[in-house]
């Protein structure tokens, strides 16, 4: 799952993504709003984790050009102003959440997890598809009442696919959602992923439409 990080502490920065990338994001990050705005405007995120007072551009302005744009990337701002008048502004504008630093990790990669499945209409914090079932928050993947233990990067393709169940995901469009910027990929690279989560799942489990792309669906899935 790709996430934007908009902070312009380096420090902070740094930790933010490291700890986001151990709960199993791909963090990008970038320092000032105005390298946010270009980040928005030509690649796919799953959330943005956005600070307010950065430079270049203000959190607020860059929520507010995404928002007038149509975008609807769920957005959880991340910042030390902590008066209501701040929070009220910040919802109002288009955050979909709001947490004041300091802040524990967890507690935000937890928010981010239900803002995502929300965006994908998920009620339920365990994602299923017929005999497969997903937990973001603990990692583990049942399927037909087994345990399947997977890698970092076939664990994050199965979540897409699940949380897109019934609709189809180009390799092109897998790719960006389960790496970050500056990641050397193979170009075989999905293939492979979905290769082996056949494997491990059952050869039915994700179906290839051909010239376009993969898709879970419940009626295969049971």
């Amino acid at each position: 799952m790709r996430l934007l990080l908009v902070e312009d502490d380096a420090q902070l920065g740094r930790a933010t993504q490291a700890g986001l990338a151990e709960a199993g994001f791909a963090v990008d990050w970038v320092r000032d709003g105005v390298a946010a705005d270009a980040a928005l405007s030509t690649e796919e995120f799953a959330a943005v984790v956005l600070d307010l007072g950065l430079p270049r551009r203000s959190g607020l302005d860059v929520l507010a050009r995404l928002r007038a744009a149509g975008k609807k990337t769920p957005v959880l701002i991340l910042t030390a102003r902590d008066a209501i008048e701040d929070r009220v502004k910040g919802l109002d504008t288009g955050a979909d959440d709001y947490v004041v630093k300091p802040f524990r990790l967890e507690e935000v990669a937890a928010r981010l997890r239900a803002l995502v499945r929300r965006s994908h209409g998920a009620a339920a914090p365990v994602l299923k598809v017929g005999a497969i079932t997903l937990d973001p928050a603990t990692r583990a993947v049942t399927c037909r009442g087994r345990a399947v233990e997977l890698s970092t990067r076939e664990f994050g393709v199965l979540r897409e696919l699940m949380l897109n169940a019934g609709r189809v995901l180009s390799r092109d469009q897998l790719q960006n959602r389960v790496y970050r910027w500056g990641e050397e990929v193979e170009s075989n690279a999905i293939e492979v992923h979905v290769h082996h989560l056949r494997r491990k799942l059952f050869a039915d489990a994700i179906r290839t439409i051909r010239g376009v792309g993969y898709m879970m669906s419940a009626a295969r899935s049971a």
